[in-house]
């Protein structure tokens, strides 16, 4: 992973934060995006200490084509290349039966969860495509896998990313780029404590139901993503991988 040019978006809290932080300690170069400057100037201080060989923040919201653009080109244009890309930034929106959506919430989740990952997908592949070759993984959530009673623009905004992916993946098989999902279960992260009202009763309820008896960690799934993204996966392409403790087993 030494010579390695990674680019997350949505980098600065929760799994994206954690998935920079595994790559540092790889040793790669790691690009972080996100909307807010001073959280990301402090960030790439943090990865350049835990072992990244060089680091940069770059300003993007993923919803404006014009951000992706200016992002995939200036970490093509300082670091030579991009290797591996991981586009994270989503949101989860709000809660509430199907009965109740509106326009607002539909917009604010697949600006960001649909639009944002067509974007990115968009000029990260035409970078590699350009230089041969290239790794992608797309956030995806076990909301993408079945659904969820009261969360059904959620869940139908990561549906389209795991569709997103495998049409990606067949775009790009043949050219040596692959692309493909992690599906996150329950993750202790502050979306799970949003999603769940910061009701100990209803995290309760939620570890109950999982076979592992437990939440997962960003860590657990910033390490399926650096796999992922590793020649250990060069043959996976177009796949989706849950880390969800069974969840989506049962």
């Amino acid at each position: 992973m030494t010579s390695s040019i990674v680019l997350i978006t949505g980098a600065l809290t929760g799994i994206g934060r954690a998935t920079a932080l595994a790559f540092a300690k790889e040793g790669a170069t790691v690009v972080v995006s996100g909307r807010r400057e001073p959280e990301g100037q402090a960030l790439v201080a943090e990865l350049k200490a835990v072992g990244a060989a060089d680091a940069a923040f770059i300003r993007a919201d993923v919803r404006e084509e014009a951000d992706v653009r200016t992002l995939v080109e200036q970490t093509v244009t300082r670091f030579g290349r991009l290797d591996v890309a991981v586009n994270n930034a989503g949101v989860e929106g709000a809660t509430g039966p199907i009965t109740e959506q509106g326009a607002d919430n539909y917009d604010l989740i697949f600006d960001s969860n649909v639009r944002g990952v067509l974007f990115s997908l968009k000029h990260e592949m035409r970078a590699m495509l350009a230089q041969g070759g290239g790794a992608i993984v797309n956030l995806s959530s076990v909301a993408g896998l079945i659904g969820f009673p009261g969360a059904s623009v959620y869940v139908a905004s990561k549906h389209a990313v795991e569709g997103l992916t495998k049409s990606a993946a067949l775009e790009g098989a043949a050219a040596g780029v692959r692309v493909n999902a992690v599906a996150p279960g329950p993750i202790q992260t502050d979306m799970l404590e949003r999603f769940v009202g910061r009701s100990e009763d209803a995290k309760a309820g939620m570890r109950a139901g999982n076979p592992a008896q437990r939440f997962g960690t960003v860590d657990e799934v910033a390490q399926t993503i650096v796999f992922l993204a590793s020649d250990k996966a060069r043959y996976l392409t177009g796949q989706s991988l849950a880390v969800d403790g069974g969840f989506t087993a049962q």
